[in-house]
């Protein structure tokens, strides 16, 4: 025997999202918020890390979390220094994508990872910035040429810091 037909409508389709607003602008509204510009740089060094008793993914990730928690009452954004994790293998990554993510909401993250190769490595690169690690904006090395930067500049409500002399 079948089921007898519904006779309510079909749930409605989910309203687009609303675009999210540009980096740029989320980091003016918090620098008004806060009355600050003042960007605090994560910066997990090893001699730090020897003073903490911890050189490990597990300390670089206590280190910054001790910073966020001292600053984000005046912090305008917070940056990560991508090598310093990448230098503890395979677990710094892991705690460089939870240092982002304790970073708390409305506060912007500018990844500082210098990144500059050919376009489908930039493109790779982008997407492990963005999509896997959720940084906000990244710091860029233009020297491969415009085709190691557009990739991250897809996104407009990403950020790109363009290095230059």
């Amino acid at each position: 025997m079948a089921a007898p037909a519904s006779s309510s409508p079909p749930p409605a389709a989910a309203a687009p999202a609303a675009p999210r607003a540009s980096f740029f602008d989320r980091l003016s509204a918090r620098c008004d918020a806060v009355d600050s510009i003042l960007c605090v740089g994560l910066d997990p060094h090893r001699q730090d890390l020897e003073a903490r008793g911890d050189v490990s993914a597990e300390g670089a990730f206590a280190f910054c979390q001790n910073l966020i928690d001292l600053t984000k009452h005046v912090a305008a954004c917070y940056k990560p220094n991508a090598a310093f994790f990448e230098a503890l293998g395979a677990a710094g990554a892991g705690a460089l994508a939870r240092v982002i993510a304790y970073v708390p909401d409305g506060i912007p993250v500018l990844l500082d990872c210098k990144r500059g190769d050919i376009g489908s490595t930039a493109a790779a690169y982008a997407a492990a910035a963005y999509d896997v690690l959720g940084a906000d904006a990244v710091t860029v090395n233009p020297y491969m040429g415009v085709d190691s930067v557009v990739p991250f500049t897809q996104d407009p409500a990403k950020g790109v810091f363009v290095l230059c002399k």
